[in-house]
């Protein structure tokens, strides 16, 4: 049987989303995947037939226990949120939903809970049938620090929320985004398709949402550097469409903290 939950974190204490590798090594850092196969596996039998055993394959009681795999609809970097994260697993185990999102959400860390758990269709798979991703970038626009800001960048000067606006929308539609595709990725794919875009401000408090049907490594937080750059110099917004068709990442603003990061919420 397949089941499919969302998941909530703060990503500021994990090396990211997904349990990393180096030389067919585990690398011994805490992650979200981890925490759930580590919670999974303590709600549910193991030696189902959908669940693998420890990739180190040391013959210890602790790894002999085996882990059920996670699926995740995407990756999500060392400091980026999630309120929307979907995630899937298989097991043979039959799971009441109300009683398992108590028990899992009483062993997970503080900073990381499950929602909505459900039974789905075999065929249904987090990642490949996902149709549209939905992430918000926050800062602050104040000249001054408040103890409250927490890890939320600041961004001193003046912005102009309606010319950050004409800029975003040279996004919008499928485009070859390599001016914002970072070099440590190893996906070749340069193509994606934003949906929508929007820039609001309350208070001093930026937020700037972003739908597309996919995003390249570090995307969100290089066009968020690229707005800020349009900002900061007082440029032209068409200088973010000149970015995007010049195919080149040096043209492009940096990639700003992944702090204020969230992927808000996974379409189906």
């Amino acid at each position: 049987m397949r089941y499919a939950f969302q998941v909530q974190y703060i990503g500021k204490n994990y090396s990211g989303s997904q349990i990393q590798f180096e030389n067919g090594r585990q690398i011994d850092s805490p992650t979200i995947q981890g925490e759930l196969e580590k919670a999974l596996c303590t709600l549910i039998k193991s030696g189902s037939s959908n669940v693998e055993e420890n990739s180190t394959g040391e013959n210890t009681a602790e790894n002999n226990n085996r882990r059920i795999k996670t699926i995740f609809s995407g990756r999500t970097d060392k400091g980026v949120n999630s309120l929307g994260q979907v995630v899937h697993f298989d097991t043979d185990e039959i799971i009441v939903a109300s009683k398992f999102l108590y028990s899992i959400n009483e062993i997970l860390p503080d900073d990381i809970s499950v929602t909505d758990l459900k039974q789905v269709d075999q065929a249904f798979h987090a990642q490949k049938s996902a149709k549209r991703r939905y992430y918000r970038y926050e800062f602050i626009n104040r000249r001054c620090k408040n103890a409250f800001d927490g890890d939320l960048m600041r961004v001193k000067y003046k912005i102009d929320i309606e010319r950050m606006q004409t800029a975003l929308n040279y996004l919008l539609g499928e485009h070859d985004f390599s001016s914002f595709k970072s070099s440590g990725t190893l996906n070749p794919s340069k193509i994606c398709t934003l949906y929508e875009t929007k820039v609001s401000k309350t208070g001093d408090r930026v937020s700037i949402d972003i739908t597309g049907n996919r995003f390249l490594y570090n995307m969100v937080r290089t066009i968020v550097g690229t707005l800020l750059e349009i900002e900061g110099h007082n440029l032209e917004a068409e200088h973010m469409k000149y970015v995007l068709e010049s195919k080149d990442r040096t043209k492009a603003g940096m990639t700003v903290s992944p702090y204020g990061l969230t992927l808000m919420k996974v379409m189906y």
